[in-house]
This record gives C-alpha cells, sequence and structure tokens, in this order.
C-alpha cells in the first residue's frame, strides 16, 4: 500500500476501532484520530444502561487506557471537528488546527440526537443522552421519587425508563406510534408495552409532544392529544441523525448519510465511511442499510479499514441489535422490515422466548428474549434464509439441527 496517512474523522466506537485496526493490520504510517468530544473513543450502550445506573464506572467506558494511543503512535486531535472535506487536495479542513492531509480516509463522524421543535424544548431539565457528559447531567438528576417525562420508546427510551424505575423514579413514557419499539412490529411492541407497565411504567402510545411548560425549568410536558404530565425532568430519545454537514459541496454522495458500497467506500476515490454514519450497500439484502447500534460499528470499522488497507471484502453481516431492561435482554437479528407471520418458540409470559420473521417460507429476522444460545442459531437460520420453518415452535427440536449443513449460494 503507498498510503502512508491515515485519516480517521470521528472519535467515537467506530473511529476507536479503526485506528486500533490499521496498527493491528501492519499499518506502520501516520494516523490521526479527530474527535468532536473531548473523550477519547469508548462505547456508548453503557450510558443509558449500567453507567447511568451508577454500577459502571467512567473509565471502564474506554476502548484503550489514556496512554496507549500514544505508545501506538496514533494523533489524537480531541475536542476538534471537521468543517469541509476538499478531496482534489486530499485535505480535511478542522475548526481548529488548520487543514490536515491524508492519503486514505475514514469518516466515522456518527450522529447527533434527533430534536424536538416544538414550544419550550430549550427549557432546563431536558435532556438528550448521546455522550458520556450527556449521561452524567442526566444521572445527577435521577433522584428516587422524582417524576421523569421519556419522550420517545424506541431502544434509548425504554432502556432510560427502565433504569428510572430502578432508581424509584416516577416515569411516564410517551410514544407516537402506537406501540413501543415501532421498527419490530406489533407483535413484540405489544409484550414491550406489557412488560413496562408490569413495572409501574405509565406508557402513553399514540401521544407525542406538543410542548414544554416551565419557568425556566421544565415542568409539564404537553401532549399532542393535549393531556398536561407534571415532571421535575425530561429525556428525548427521538432518534438520530447523521453528521454529515461537513461533507456538503465534497462530492460525497449524501443520502440518510454517506453512501458507501460494499466495501465502505464512498464514490470518492480513497474516501471510505462505517458506523452510524455509513449508507451502505448490502449485497446479499439486495437493499441498502445504515444501522444504529454498536455491533456494526465495531464490526463495520475493521472491514473499512482493511478496504483502506487494499484488503477489500464485501460488508455483509446479518444485522445484529440488542438491549437489556431489568432481567430481559433482547436480542434482534436480520431486519423486520417485511414478514407476513410470526412464529414464536418460548412462552412470553415466561419472558423467553424467540419470535421469528418470516416472509413466505423465509426468516427474515428474530428477535429472542433471554434465549442467547437460540439467537446464535438464529442468526444462522437468517442467513440462510431457511425454506422448512414448520418445526421453529417446536422446543423439542434443536434449532441448530435446522442449520443448513453447506452455505447458501
Amino acid at each position: 500500500m503507498t498510503a502512508r496517512t491515515c485519516v480517521v474523522v470521528g472519535g467515537n466506537l467506530a473511529g476507536g476501532r479503526a485506528a486500533e485496526t490499521l496498527r493491528a493490520a501492519g499499518f506502520d504510517g501516520r494516523v490521526v484520530l479527530v474527535g468532536a468530544e473531548p473523550d477519547r473513543p469508548y462505547e456508548r450502550p453503557p450510558l443509558s444502561k449500567a453507567f447511568l445506573h451508577g454500577r459502571q464506572p467512567e473509565e471502564a467506558l474506554y476502548l484503550r487506557p489514556e496512554g496507549w494511543y500514544a505508545e501506538h503512535e496514533i494523533e489524537l486531535r480531541l475536542g476538534t471537528r471537521a468543517t469541509r472535506l476538499d478531496p482534489a487536495a486530499r485535505t480535511v479542513e478542522l475548526d481548529r488546527g488548520g487543514p490536515l492531509g491524508y492519503d486514505r480516509l475514514l469518516v466515522a463522524t456518527g450522529s447527533r440526537m434527533r430534536r424536538l421543535d416544538v414550544l419550550g424544548a430549550g427549557l432546563a431539565g431536558i435532556h438528550l443522552l448521546r455522550t458520556v457528559r450527556d449521561a452524567e447531567r442526566l444521572r445527577a438528576e435521577l433522584v428516587p421519587g422524582r417524576r421523569v417525562v421519556v419522550v420517545g420508546a424506541g431502544f434509548i427510551g425504554t432502556e432510560v425508563a427502565a433504569c428510572c424505575r430502578d432508581l424509584g423514579l416516577q416515569v411516564t413514557m410517551l410514544e407516537a406510534a402506537p406501540l413501543p419499539l415501532p421498527r419490530l412490529g406489533p407483535e413484540l411492541g405489544r409484550i414491550w408495552a406489557g412488560y413496562h407497565r408490569d413495572h409501574g411504567v405509565d406508557l402513553r402510545t399514540g401521544d407525542g409532544v406538543a410542548a414544554f411548560r416551565g419557568a425556566g425549568r421544565v415542568e409539564a410536558v404537553v401532549t399532542t392529544s393535549g393531556r398536561v404530565v407534571a415532571c421535575d425532568l425530561a429525556v428525548v430519545g427521538v432518534g438520530v441523525v447523521p453528521e454529515t454537514e461537513w461533507l456538503a459541496g465534497s462530492g460525497v454522495r449524501l443520502d440518510n448519510g454517506v453512501v458507501v458500497d460494499e466495501h465502505c467506500q464512498t464514490g470518492v476515490p480513497r474516501v471510505f465511511a462505517a458506523g452510524d454514519v455509513a449508507a451502505w450497500w448490502h449485497p446479499r439484502l439486495g437493499t441498502r442499510l445504515r444501522v444504529e447500534h454498536v455491533d456494526n460499528a465495531n464490526n463495520q470499522a475493521v472491514a473499512a479499514t482493511h478496504a483502506m488497507l487494499g484488503r477489500r471484502a464485501p460488508y455483509a453481516p446479518v444485522p445484529f441489535v440488542w438491549s437489556d431492561q431489568w432481567d430481559l435482554h433482547l436480542q434482534v437479528v436480520g431486519l423486520a422490515d417485511r414478514y407476513d407471520r410470526v412464529v414464536v418458540r418460548g412462552k412470553v409470559e415466561d419472558r423467553s422466548f424467540v419470535a421469528f420473521y418470516l416472509l413466505g417460507p423465509e426468516v427474515r429476522a428474530a428477535a429472542g428474549v433471554n434465549r442467547l444460545k437460540e439467537v446464535a442459531a438464529a442468526r444462522r437460520l437468517v442467513w440462510a434464509r431457511l425454506d422448512h420453518p414448520d418445526q421453529l415452535a417446536d422446543e423439542d427440536v434443536e434449532l441448530r439441527s435446522l442449520i443448513p449443513k453447506r452455505p447458501p449460494a
């Protein structure tokens, strides 16, 4: 490889993994990691779970000890934002420190939390949860007995609601969709709604936020149905927006993220992307995906880094996401975007089951609760596009026995 300088823009999980992979793969040139946050790369999933709860110390979040980057000759430019990409000059302009030249560039800028554009959204006591500092500020407010409104019942919202209930707060959760976890379909949504209500969450679906009220600090949420919910604080988790503004005018195609091929490469020479910001072509699924979860950030960063080094292989995993809430460990494999029936293995009331999403004879996705080993087998069934699903619900049949002996063509 002729590249002597690899620049990674994004000091998050994907960016950190990419920098590590460059060194692990034997690249001995210059590596520069640019991050908008002042903190070195860390894992975000605990921010809405163990770290927010107070069970995990901050140091355990970080990918590497503080001195590791200097030891491996990785230059950290933390607290620094990329402001412009000039592919012709092969430079990234920064908000401080002047332009940075590259031979290969990885865009791993991730995403930012979506904000509500409603009256009162700027009041104190309204929290977004994206960074470790966000989590610190929120954690300081989680005092038993206080009233919190959680806006949004996706993964972040339901995890925060569960944590708040564990800590003794009164929780009202608002979700504009008919059910929580709307991307996983009504079957799992109904189950998850029951779990949260069983734990004392006042879950109100089909209702969003019209305004926040308060004298300098939030005191109530006015819902779109006209109800007023008194609160001491609020947490907004209504999705994220990919961080791509700095790439405008660069020639990099932007469409719900940075558009890349199955090798994580953009249409601009020498520029790649990975993680939350990357909208990549999945050759096996025949669609473009942008996945906002830790498994993808880890694995796509490695795949993109190898592609930067000239070791191209299609990035075509079975998508995988997970969430821990109370004693529930939820794992989802595949895409539950299109299906015509759901087959359940196990008992929902026992909080131990796998739900298979089928389109015709094909298993497109599976969602498991407290069934770690079976979800691992289900992931292989999704990849194999199983064509004999009748035995999926039969617990006397091991899922592993249904996996084809030969890989699919």
